[in-house]
């Protein structure tokens, strides 16, 4: 009798190391045997096994790069999703207290959706930043034309409307998130550590 490991882990794995996800280990509370035979199948050369929840804890504390993204479902991960830079829960098969204590939450019991919350989460922020810019670049150009009397004042002010309207299109792009992170290239490279559990923890 043996652990086996899920059919999409290398593949999960591989996705993000190319989204540049610089270091992945395994901290678990399960057997060295187990945990080292499990890592091996992943290709994942840092094993911690025999952990505690306060120990986890401890080790994702102390992680670099920053930030850390840890990945885990039972309740004994709950703590440790809680202190991570970004927790995530794999709720179709998980404990309630996992998903309570994470930031993401998975619905369904497939971890190749991990990969996919790193690139709508990258994205997410990458159109945010920008349309924050595009406000920010209207709004000085109508205040300039106010300022040396090209805009009417009253005029300037109800044009604010508009700059909120230029920026919702961009903003909206987000609602195509899943399919740029199942079939489009990875986004900018970004420090990252990722966190993995066997499949028994």
């Amino acid at each position: 009798m043996s652990d086996p490991l899920r059919g999409n882990v290398v593949p999960m794995l591989a996705r993000l190391s190319g989204l540049d996800v610089r270091r992945t280990l395994m901290v678990t509370g399960d057997a060295q045997a187990t945990a080292k035979h499990i890592a091996a199948l992943a290709g994942m050369p840092e094993v911690l096994a025999g952990c505690r929840p306060e120990q986890k804890v401890t080790v994702v504390r102390s992680l670099e790069p920053r930030p850390v993204m840890m990945v885990g479902d039972g309740i004994n991960d709950a703590p440790v999703l809680a202190v991570a830079d970004v927790g995530v829960a794999m709720g179709a098969r998980g404990s309630a207290a996992a998903s309570e204590s994470a930031d993401v939450v998975i619905m369904v019991d497939d971890l190749s959706k991990v990969a996919d919350a790193v690139r709508i989460g990258r994205d997410t922020v990458r159109i945010a930043v920008q349309s924050i810019w595009i406000g920010i670049g209207l709004s000085l150009v109508l205040m300039v034309l106010a300022a040396v009397g090209q805009v009417p004042a009253v005029v300037g002010a109800l044009s604010r409307e508009s700059v909120d309207r230029a920026t919702s299109p961009n903003a909206l792009r987000a609602l195509t998130f899943n399919e740029r992170a199942i079939g489009g290239q990875p986004a900018a490279p970004r420090a990252a550590t990722a966190l993995n559990m066997p499949e028994s923890s």
